[in-house]
């Protein structure tokens, strides 16, 4: 069976190494064990993912460079994916909502010169702002009138510094959806552990879109499972969160998890391809 990921990093010695210094995510890293990563070079990663018949994958790029001094795994090495392996990866652009109008313009530009770039991401717990701060507005206007999804990361953002976990509850998307009935929203990492707060809103807004990865065994996880299986069966997306979780491990989970067999295959490639227009 086919299988689009929808968050995915190629795990480059680049990449590998810039997650691991970053000021953002060093102290996770340890915390994790992310030093067990063995990087590859990128020809090897792609003939990875077709041996595990993942046709597409979704890379968000990150761009947090007012709050955190950073852009790592930003959207240079977004755009440089994209362009050696089109047929592979899917972009979506690292948006900073302090830079105003000039991230606004990128944007644009981004999408409308590289066919690879196909949506927004954005990481509220970085920004240090809510998903419905009015500097996030002008983006999401932006992908309405560009016809393009956004990617909003949430969870928990363990041992982050300085990163609030209030900014990333699904509540504050709501409102998102209710003010862009048109702009499809994806609530990254399941809005973990406001999990059955995150269900709702994919439920009751018909734009929002929701995957659980790196909390599919967590305490209250199940409630995303039985949620697939019986209320949001075209919402749900599979997602590896690679490099933090091996991609070929989550293939492993996902197939024991207690999903219907219908809503499987929603899961792991149908609804993923409506979103992507595939």
């Amino acid at each position: 069976m086919n299988v689009i990921d929808f968050r995915f990093r190629p795990h480059t010695p680049e990449v590998v190494n810039g997650i691991a210094t970053s000021k953002m995510f060093k102290d996770l890293c340890k915390a994790t064990h992310f030093d067990k990563c063995q990087p590859e070079e990128f020809e090897a990663i792609v003939k990875g993912l077709d041996e595990n018949n993942v046709v597409k994958a979704v890379i968000t790029g990150r761009d947090c460079e007012t709050t955190y001094a950073s852009m790592a795994n930003g959207n240079g090495s977004l755009l440089e994916f994209c362009e050696k392996c089109p047929e592979k990866f899917i972009g979506f652009w690292g948006m900073d909502p302090h830079k105003g109008m000039a991230a606004i313009r990128d944007l644009e530009q981004a999408v409308k010169n590289n066919p690879g770039i196909q949506g927004a991401a954005i990481d509220p717990y970085l920004a240090k702002i809510y998903s419905n701060d009015a500097k996030y507005y002008p983006v999401y206007a932006k992908c309405c009138e560009l016809e393009i999804p956004v990617i909003v990361t949430t969870g928990t953002a363990s041992f982050v510094p300085g990163a609030i976990i209030d900014h990333v509850a699904p509540r504050y998307i709501d409102f998102v959806a209710r003010d862009f009935p048109e702009l499809k929203i994806i609530i990254s990492h399941g809005g973990y552990p406001w999990v059955n707060e995150a269900i709702v809103v994919a439920q009751r807004n018909k734009n929002v879109f929701i995957e659980m990865s790196e909390y599919e065994l967590w305490p209250q996880a199940e409630a995303y499972t039985k949620a697939a299986n019986e209320i949001i069966a075209d919402k749900m997306l599979f997602a590896s969160a690679h490099p933090f979780i091996d991609y070929r491990e989550q293939l492993e989970k996902y197939a024991h998890l207690p999903f219907e067999k219908n809503v499987y295959e929603k899961v792991m490639y149908k609804n993923a391809a409506r979103i992507l227009g595939l």
